[in-house]
């Protein structure tokens, strides 16, 4: 059995999209001890801005004609596409940055496309657990409503292009304990919390099939 983590926060050691995956993860491997968790971190070691368009590019040239920049990047997404391929469920750890998804993550998302190609279901079938977190709040009546440009793009992709079985772990007001502003947002911030990290041990329990 294999797991495949990505974590994209450049805040590696106080990520809190990172403690709800670390929450699945531990469920997973509960259920299944000694079986191997591939990770990639992409924020921490970022994938080349410029490998997408050179994988692509590659996909429209002979072999023969390409480029040594083209092969390694055409690799690389080859390389990604696999760790999907491989994985009996997946864990995706994606903070939500500047109203949308992260660089890190779209380049990911892109070299993953490049790879495999624009409409191939990667994960058809395949157990997820997205876990996304937001400073705010975005949810509906709140003045910033609307401004989560990143949330529906991730399970556009996820779940309707790659076809994974996805289970969605969603925390807001994140920023609320250390933003002087969201004081009297603290206390519903503990609930989505609390909230939060129950779903990650229920989504986590569903990854291992239980």
């Amino acid at each position: 059995m294999n797991l495949f983590r990505l974590d994209a926060s450049i805040f590696p050691t106080t990520s809190t999209s990172a403690e709800l995956a670390s929450l699945v993860e531990a469920e997973w491997t509960a259920a299944h001890p000694g079986a191997t968790v591939t990770r990639r971190h992409i924020a921490t070691d970022p994938l080349p801005s410029d490998a997408w368009a050179l994988a692509t590019t590659a996909g429209f040239t002979p072999e023969a004609g390409r480029s040594p920049a083209q092969r390694d990047a055409a690799a690389l997404a080859a390389t990604l596409v696999e760790e999907l391929r491989d994985a009996d469920a997946v864990v995706l750890a994606v903070p939500f940055y500047n109203f949308g998804v992260s660089q890190h993550f779209k380049a990911w998302v892109d070299l993953v496309i490049a790879g495999a190609g624009p409409t191939d279901p990667v994960l058809k079938g395949k157990p997820t657990a997205l876990i996304t977190t937001i400073g705010g709040g975005y949810s509906s009546g709140t003045p910033r409503e609307g401004w989560d440009h990143s949330t529906s793009y991730l399970e556009r992709i996820i779940r309707d292009v790659w076809q994974a079985d996805l289970t969605l772990v969603k925390r807001e007001l994140t920023l609320a304990a250390t933003t002087p502003a969201m004081e009297q947002l603290r206390d519903l911030a503990d609930q989505h919390h609390s909230a939060a990290k129950e779903q990650a041990r229920e989504a986590g329990l569903a990854l291992a099939g239980n």
